[in-house]
């Protein structure tokens, strides 16, 4: 790889950027992941999250949403001990209340996936940037609107600018710069991945 995002600083953020980072998902395991280790980088650089993760992984039940959201306060106050992680009391209460969030998501919109990407038209937003640091948005309409409907399901550390990056981490949206040499295989992959456009619940985005 000759050329990628010139947000990429460090080894860890190298391979995230060239495996997994504008990719499209779908799996609903990986989505709350990313949902998770969004909100823990509130305040942190990527990469410190990224040399965490495999921590991230063991401690919370490899992101199992019913598992983590079975959590109790003595197993947060356990977590909190654990120097593997981000320990921020907020943050980590925060995961095992989106996980019940999510929970509720599943219930109304039959996963995670199909309410998420619904805020894309279920379609990954294709965007042409020269330089990621210069051009690319914090924020957008559509994060905002994910960002009001997550909190309205009880969800923390969900700001506009938390759901923009997760929307990139997980291929709702391809911000790779133009000269990345994986713009275009992200492009080809929503093109594969490809589902029928949802229409979110009316109440979560009023």
């Amino acid at each position: 790889m000759t050329e990628r995002c010139n947000w990429v600083r460090t080894p860890a953020d190298a391979h995230y950027h060239d495996t997994e980072w504008g990719v499209p998902s779908r799996d609903d395991r990986h989505l709350f992941e990313m949902l998770v280790l969004e909100g823990a980088q509130a305040g942190l650089s990527w990469s410190t999250i990224l040399n965490k993760r495999e921590n991230y992984r063991r401690l919370f039940e490899n992101f199992d949403v019913e598992a983590v959201a079975r959590f109790t306060p003595a197993k947060i106050e356990a977590l909190l001990q654990d120097p593997g992680i981000v320990r921020n009391r907020a943050k980590v209460e925060a995961a095992v209340l989106n996980a019940r969030a999510v929970l509720r998501i599943r219930e109304e919109h039959g996963s995670l996936a199909a309410f998420v990407w619904s805020f894309v038209d279920g379609e990954p937003v294709q965007n042409d940037w020269a330089l990621y640091k210069e051009h690319a948005p914090a924020s957008t309409p559509a994060s905002d609107a994910l960002s009001k409907a997550l909190k309205g399901y009880g969800c923390k550390f969900v700001g506009s600018t938390i759901c923009y990056a997760f929307m990139q981490a997980v291929g709702m949206v391809n911000d790779h710069q133009t000269n990345c040499a994986c713009r275009d295989r992200c492009a080809a992959l929503a093109k594969r991945t490809r589902k029928p456009k949802a229409t979110a619940n009316p109440k979560s985005v009023a």
